[in-house]
């Protein structure tokens, strides 16, 4: 064993024996994932995914306080015992990430976990616990910088339409005024015309 080397521990299906079954309902769902909390299972829109071990656990206590924060001391205590002798630090970000990647979560863009600067992890999509198995949650992303987009008024499509109409009729208005105004023009010319040579007869 090298001395840079970090010790970690199996995150393997077994580990899960060890863990008595938490208390409370049994089927935990958010977004599109449902956590079935007596077999210890986690599904992705029906198709089982493959999370083990602390991964699992760590997904279920964040699901025990969905919002809030889940301390980095708190994972350490839920998963691994006092006597257990890694580094903790890395260890809890390695979990995290596999959890992420198994979710298609990012830091970056996170989507169902936010890293707390300095102090933990905290799960931010609705959840909801059944003793049923139900139907995942939609879940509704928002981009921070999104612009608001505002709903849509319904009364301002009959006055586009109705300017849409005006618009051409005006114009057409518009054209038979002026060809009007050149006829009257023009024959009041004629008129003054012929008035005149009338008048000049003997």
């Amino acid at each position: 064993m090298t001395p840079n080397a970090i010790p970690t521990l199996d995150t393997g299906m077994d580990e899960r024996s060890n863990f008595a079954p938490l208390l409370g309902p049994r089927f935990m769902r958010f977004g599109p994932f449902q956590v079935d909390q007596q077999r210890q299972e986690v599904t992705k829109n029906g198709s089982r995914l493959k999370l083990q071990g602390k991964v699992y656990q760590v997904l279920v206590a964040l699901l025990d306080k969905p919002g809030e924060v889940v301390t980095r001391e708190e994972l350490r205590q839920r998963l691994w015992p006092a006597d257990t002798h890694v580094n903790y630090d890395a260890n809890v970000n390695t979990t995290v990430n596999k959890l992420r990647q198994a979710l298609g979560d990012s830091t970056e863009k996170p989507l169902y976990i936010e890293t707390i600067p300095r102090k933990g992890y905290c799960l931010v999509v609705p959840s909801e616990a059944s003793d049923v198995p139900g139907a995942p949650l939609a879940l509704e992303v928002i981009p921070e910088n999104a612009p608001a987009i505002a709903a849509p008024v319904l009364t301002k499509e009959p006055a586009a339409a109705r300017s849409g109409f005006w618009i051409p009729l005006s114009v057409v208005g518009l054209i038979l005024a002026g060809m009007l105004l050149g006829a009257g023009i023009t024959i009041t010319t004629l008129l003054i015309g012929h008035f005149a040579q009338v008048t000049r007869w003997p």
